[in-house]
């Protein structure tokens, strides 16, 4: 298993960016797309952006981005990215150690993606600020791994994943300020590094402020 200390967390992803050229595909999550296309462009935040390939989407789409992370070299090359695809002007990007500081202002979309990795992270308390980030209106969107991959012998790494319910107890939304509008399973296949083909599980949670 690998432990790491929290304050290596900003160490541990910079030299994961470092270390080479593209981490993710530079297409935006699937979920994501599905799951925010229906909605009208406001004000959006990107938990945990990467190197921006939800926030370009976002910006692409007449949204306004603010978009965040613990790595200043996944920063550059988002920046990069959005000024390659014609928004740059449309998209902020922060760098912050999400737990210990956090955006300011509150946003019509906050979208967390994946936020799980092997740097200790303290999950719940960064979905209760990303939810009390969001306007009147705008809409709370989680999207978590619900488990490793069918194909995956031995957990890399500690992790626990949420259930559905489980993560609806940990937030506590008050049900007069908030209406679950997804909640939701989606089973993707997935492919080992060896070329073993499997499935991977992930959790989908939208929810919509309807009050103060």
């Amino acid at each position: 298993m690998t432990h790491i200390h929290p304050t290596q967390a900003a160490e541990f992803w910079e030299a994961r960016y470092q270390g080479g050229g593209p981490v993710w595909s530079g297409r935006p999550n699937p979920l994501l797309v599905r799951e925010v296309s229906d909605l009208e462009p406001g004000t959006a935040l990107d938990l945990g952006c990467g190197e921006g390939a939800d926030a370009v989407w976002l910006a692409s789409r007449g949204w306004r981005v603010t978009g965040v992370d613990i790595s200043r070299t996944a920063l550059e090359r988002a920046a990069g990215h959005a000024v390659e695809a014609g928004v740059g002007d449309r998209v902020r990007w922060e760098r912050h150690e999400l737990g210990v500081t956090f955006p300011e202002g509150s946003f019509d979309l906050v979208s967390a993606q994946f936020l799980q990795s092997p740097v200790p992270l303290d999950q719940d308390t960064v979905l209760g600020m990303a939810a009390d980030a969001v306007a009147p209106g705008g809409t709370l969107l989680i999207v978590l791994h619900a488990g490793w991959p069918s194909w995956q012998e031995e957990a890399p790494f500690d992790v626990e994943f949420p259930t559905l319910a489980g993560l609806l107890a940990a937030l506590s939304l008050p049900e007069e300020s908030w209406t679950v509008e997804t909640r939701e399973t989606v089973r993707k296949p997935s492919v080992s590094p060896k070329g073993v083909e499997g499935y991977r599980d992930d959790h989908v949670w939208r929810f919509r402020r309807t009050g103060h």
